[in-house]
């Protein structure tokens, strides 16, 4: 049936990922819209199970998943590269940079910038530290370098480098499904793998849905400050709207010339603002407080990294941590597989320094020059920053902003980073996104990236109008659960192929499965191993 419709369309998809996918979200949309309330309170009731009952597994899983990581590059494995033993880079160092940071966070540092250091140093969520200390200046710090330095890279570095693995060394589709052929075997051609793949979709739908979410609340704070735009749903639809329409017509022309040639635009719009900030800022504060930031940071990271607020439980650690980590989770599929699509050529050792440290770097950058000056302003009295952004924290940056020269131009330039932003993160999660519905074999449509782009914009509207951040918190908290175990599976699957790869088996052995004789693989009707036998060898062309 859904191969007729399919034909009936005139698409080229895998019908069962497509439509179960594209079903799924727009079931939520239709269900989200008129019962709203229920829905956002039933995604609370969930969330606060989850944060209760399983925050320290989310804790646990992304803090393994690093040292993980970082074994894997300082191992004898750290040698073996993402392709052909004598494969070359597709993208220099600096192009790979931009396009790394486009397509990741982007959009959340001009988000959390200066809100996530000023809300800390206001409210700290350790005891005995006093509001608006010196120790709570430094706790503050560490904590968004935390949240935005290592961790996050490596739920995304994670899915990237086992992505880039098994595509460019072994020849698989690049699906995240294909990543569990060393556990599934033939099965992963199936429905099994299939499932995998409809997870991976929903989580990058809803994931980027949330970024284009906070992306539009911040929008909508800089039209209000600078056109006195009110700041209702209606105007945030229209937004979501406006983006959308961008974002699509950067996706009909692609990666080569659409996201890349975006991303290198907005680097350079964002290395701007930073100077403006720097150079007009407290230029010696900001510098001195980094260098203290990086040993603050480096000293608080073992203590950070299994830190489960087991003996104060209140709710910060669901509205901080664990937000973030299912929010990076249930989009690390699609950011895993855009840096896979530009990280062919490089050994192990090279992705793994570069995915992990180099955003990390530039991470501690962005925090010094605005999360140090934002606390300056604060401690000095010049600006009321915390009260602002207690209330509001998508008015962060441009509260901020107020307080230096040319605050108009600086704002307008900060309105149009953030649109870039938004742009390139839903265009490069719809390439993604068709990639994951359709057979490698397949061309890719245009009005198959179109219609994704859409459908991001259509959840991302609904999340907002169902309760705004809240909403946003919630419902990420609890989608990230499935990818969050999907991605502990990942990397068992990883070494052991890398294990396989390492005592010399062929590709060929490794993809047919001969180096894990022992997994077991169930007996196949004649039939059953023809449908299997046709379909790997259809994604494997």
């Amino acid at each position: 049936m859904l191969e007729r419709l399919q034909r009936l369309l005139g698409l080229q998809t895998i019908p069962g990922v497509f439509f179960t996918s594209a079903g799924i979200a727009a079931l939520f949309v239709a269900l989200a819209i008129p019962f709203n309330e229920i829905v956002a309170e039933s995604f609370g009731l969930l969330t606060g199970w989850v944060a209760h009952s399983l925050g320290w597994f989310y804790i646990l899983a992304v803090s393994g998943l690093l040292i993980f990581l970082l074994g894997l590059a300082m191992s004898r494995y750290g040698n073996i590269r993402l392709g052909t033993d004598d494969s070359l880079p597709d993208y220099s160092n600096l192009t790979w940079f931009t396009m790394l940071f486009a397509a990741g966070i982007g959009t959340i540092l001009m988000f959390w910038g200066v809100a996530e250091p000023i809300s800390h140093f206001a409210n700290p969520p350790f005891e005995g530290v006093e509001p608006g200390s010196e120790e709570a200046a430094s706790d503050a710090m560490s904590l968004a370098l935390y949240h935005f330095g290592l961790h996050t890279w490596t739920i995304f570095a994670m899915p990237g480098l086992a992505i880039s693995y098994f595509a460019y060394r072994h020849n698989l589709p690049m699906r995240i499904s294909s990543l569990f052929y060393p556990i599934l075997g033939k099965r992963t051609f199936g429905p099994w793998g299939w499932a995998v793949d409809v997870i991976a979709v929903l989580g990058t739908l809803f994931g980027v849905a949330t970024s284009l979410g906070l992306g539009t609340l911040q929008l909508n704070s800089g039209l209000n400050y600078l056109f006195d735009a009110p700041s209702t749903g209606l105007v945030q639809v229209i937004i979501i709207a406006v983006i959308t329409g961008i974002a699509a017509t950067s996706v009909a022309l692609g990666l080569d010339k659409g996201v890349r040639r975006l991303s290198q635009l907005n680097i350079l719009l964002a290395l701007g603002l930073l100077m403006f900030v720097l150079t007009l800022g407290p230029s010696v504060f900001i510098a001195e407080g980094m260098v203290q930031s990086v040993g603050g940071y480096l000293d608080a990271l073992p203590r950070l990294a299994f830190w489960t607020e087991t003996f104060k439980e209140t709710d910060w650690q669901r509205q901080w941590t664990l937000f973030y980590w299912a929010w990076t989770i249930a989009w690390a599929p699609y950011v895993g597989i855009f840096i896979a699509r530009i990280s062919r050529g490089r050994t192990i050792r090279e992705f793994v320094a570069g995915v992990l440290f180099a955003p990390t770097v530039f991470t501690l950058v962005w925090f010094g020059i605005f999360g140090l000056s934002a606390i300056q302003l604060e401690m000095s009295g010049q600006v009321e920053l915390a009260e602002q952004v207690q209330q509001d924290p998508s008015v962060a940056v441009f509260a901020f902003l107020d307080a230096f020269p040319m605050a108009e131009l600086a704002s307008v330039l900060s309105v149009v980073i953030i649109t870039i932003f938004f742009t390139t993160s839903s265009d490069s999660a719809s390439l993604v996104i068709d990639m994951l519905t359709r057979w490698d074999d397949q061309p890719s449509q245009v009005r198959q990236r179109i219609f994704w782009a859409v459908a991001q914009g259509g959840i991302a509207a609904t999340l907002l109008l169902a309760g705004g951040l809240d909403a946003l918190q919630n419902v990420i908290t609890s989608l990230g659960l499935p990818f969050c175990i999907l991605l502990i599976f990942m990397a068992v699957a990883l070494f052991r192929a890398l294990r396989a790869d390492y005592r010399g088996y062929s590709v060929n052995e490794l993809v047919q499965g001969r180096a894990f004789a022992e997994v077991e693989v169930a007996p196949e009707t004649k039939q059953e191993s023809e449908y299997v036998s046709k379909t790997f060898d259809r994604d494997r062309s």
